[in-house]
């Protein structure tokens, strides 16, 4: 009886009158993909009741899925391979008569657009939160349709920072040395309060007016390429805003998890991995909303699945991404995010893709990596993670006393458990990011821990991210209020008293470190030995870890002294590395090194010596 009432009200949906089109997505299209398939979500009020029909060369509608919301109908195109770049107009109708028109396009790929090559080892990331970078159009901090309006003085409100300002602050980066940009989500938030993260979605095709528009998203990954730089999209698949526009009417009943009533998520993540789990336990932890304003998206659903692969491609065709950042990976259906790597890497070969997994186990951040071997059988294809072992294991190497089990022994311990990966290299490492408290809050706010952690940082194995602020000694003394972490950047805003960019009103620490990160970053732009080259390391000895990384042309010594003195290291131990080098300068002073069996290495400071 149920069923027939379903049914019965399905028709006399169907039997409504038809209002015409609010939106297709994807917005438009490219010829000449490796994948020739296209699936088209078509929303406005009652369409399922109409006919569908289309007229272009080399575009065939292969079928009309109808599903149980009337405001829904799912396009299957194929797009052969001898579409040429054009428009077309989609043609909905009832009976004899026209009640809707759309038109698509389909557009010319850049060239070489699947050749494209992501970030890599040779690149050190910016992190950027756009909101509180810096304010280069004050016209969009409030824009018509926007529930939340700017609030300077509100550590969780917006601030005011857009794309227009990181475009005007390129040249800063530049300068500084560094190769690549992150931004934390700049896609629309039209959330009510706090939206200014970028984490609750409300529109996956549009960037949020009070950062700028898509042109403008385009604009800064040109001018990004104009000075060899790369662009990092961050995204986020596990879940939408609460606000979405398709919130107030679904396509489908399980387009949500848990809808309309929620279920906070167990966030017991190991269940990804753990072989006696129960599926109750996954079934909580997958399905499970993130937070309250945050719902979570079923990915199971093949056509949620497909919507949010084409929306990757989408942005990285429009824009034209050198890789992705995806938000809380282990949290969605695993094997959709498998098929997601799948497709992306089938499309781009040499792309890049790095997940967030915040685990400080590397054995369960491994699993996920591409081509790791796993007990279970599951491939993931992921290229790159977030080191967050790394990374922890650094802050507590640099904080804690020196002892059999702690100190230094901590971070090479961690570092000995590369075996686990597939690609150790391939990992992002960083010293902070926006969710945790800054390193140099992380290291009591002491400039020589922070240089020495961020020397390492940049010369260890990897893909090193460094977070906005940190060249000028940002920080969060006394909280951990992600509103504080996520400050405004010094000389972003107009009435700023200090600025970073001019110099004026920062302190001498300040100014040093600012000239201590251009000094190691523009030294390890051309240095392939650093991007790439093997790395050797030793047991720390004495507070002191001495590591090398060496290819067949070039060898860099790297010493971390954590001594609050001076102390003289007699290199005999080092002798495999070292025998066949007479001399090396250190590219910090810039000193020549004329003897090296024994090096004079300053108290709670880095050397990185090129050997020859």
């Amino acid at each position: 009886m149920k069923q027939l009432v379903l049914t019965f009200v399905l028709l006399m949906h169907l039997l409504g009158a038809i209002a015409g089109i609010n939106r297709v997505e994807p917005a438009s299209w490219w010829t000449g993909m490796k994948n020739p398939q296209l699936q088209l979500m078509v929303h406005g009020e009652n369409i399922a009741a109409a006919a569908v029909q289309l007229t272009y060369p080399g575009v065939t509608l292969e079928s009309v899925t109808r599903v149980a919301n009337p405001n829904y109908l799912f396009l299957d195109l194929k797009i052969a391979k001898e579409a040429r770049p054009g428009k077309f107009n989609i043609t909905f109708t009832s009976g004899k008569k026209t009640v809707g028109s759309w038109q698509y396009e389909l557009k010319a790929r850049s060239l070489n657009s699947a050749a494209r090559q992501g970030f890599n080892g040779s690149d050190v990331i910016y992190l950027i939160t756009p909101d509180r970078f810096v304010n280069g159009n004050p016209q969009n901090d409030a824009m018509p349709g926007m529930k939340e309006l700017p609030d300077r003085a509100d550590k969780d409100g917006r601030h005011g920072g857009d794309l227009r300002g990181i475009i005007n602050s390129l040249d800063y980066l530049s300068n500084l040395g560094f190769t690549a940009v992150w931004l934390n989500p700049v896609l629309e938030n039209n959330m009510t309060h706090t939206s200014y993260h970028g984490y609750s979605t409300t529109d996956f095709y549009k960037v949020d007016p009070r950062y700028g528009t898509n042109e403008e998203y385009r604009e800064l990954s040109d001018e990004l390429k104009k000075r060899g730089m790369k662009l990092i999209m961050d995204m986020i698949f596990n879940h939408c805003g609460s606000e979405h526009w398709w919130m107030d009417d679904l396509p489908m009943p399980d387009w949500i998890n848990n809808f309309p009533d929620y279920q906070i998520t167990s966030h017991r993540r190991t269940v990804n991995q753990d072989p006696h789990a129960s599926e109750i336990d996954k079934k909580e932890m997958e399905e499970g909303w993130f937070v309250p304003t945050m719902p979570d998206l079923n990915q199971r659903n093949p056509f949620v699945a497909t919507y949010l692969i084409q929306n990757s491609i989408w942005w990285i065709e429009y824009v034209g991404l050198d890789g992705i950042r995806q938000d809380t990976w282990p949290y969605p259906n695993k094997n959709m995010m498998a098929d997601w790597t799948t497709r992306i890497l089938d499309e781009y070969p040499g792309f890049n893709i790095v997940g967030e997994e915040w685990s400080l186990n590397p054995a369960i951040v491994s699993y996920w990596q591409r081509g790791k071997v796993n007990s279970d059988g599951y491939h993931c294809n992921l290229p790159s993670l977030m080191d967050f072992p790394l990374q922890n294991a650094v802050s507590q190497a640099l904080k804690n006393d020196e002892s059999w089990g702690g100190g230094l022994i901590q971070l090479y311990e961690m570092v000995a458990n590369d075996f686990l990966y597939s690609d150790p290299a391939n990992l992002v490492v960083f010293p902070d990011n926006h969710d945790m408290s800054r390193f140099y809050t992380q290291m009591g706010e002491d400039p020589e821990l922070l240089k020495l952690g961020l020397a390492y940082f940049l010369t260890t194995r990897g893909i090193p991210q460094i977070f906005y602020g940190t060249e000028v000694l940002m920080s969060n003394p006394g909280t951990e209020e992600h509103g504080i972490i996520r400050s405004d950047f010094p000389g972003g805003w107009p009435d700023d008293q200090i600025s970073a960019f001019t110099g004026e009103g920062l302190s001498a620490r300040q100014k040093e470190m600012q000239t201590y990160l251009q000094t190691i970053l523009n030294w390890r732009k051309n240095k392939a030995v650093i991007h790439s080259g093997k790395m050797i390391h030793f047991v720390p000895q004495d507070g002191m870890y001495v590591y090398f990384r060496c290819n067949q042309t070039e060898t860099v010594m790297v010493i971390l002294n954590k001594n609050r003195e001076a102390k003289n290291l007699s290199t005999d131990r080092f002798s495999e590395v070292t025998s066949r080098f007479k001399a090396g300068k250190e590219i910090l002073s810039s000193a020549p090194l004329t003897d090296l069996k024994t090096i004079t290495v300053p108290a709670r400071s880095a050397m990185i010596i090129e050997l020859n």
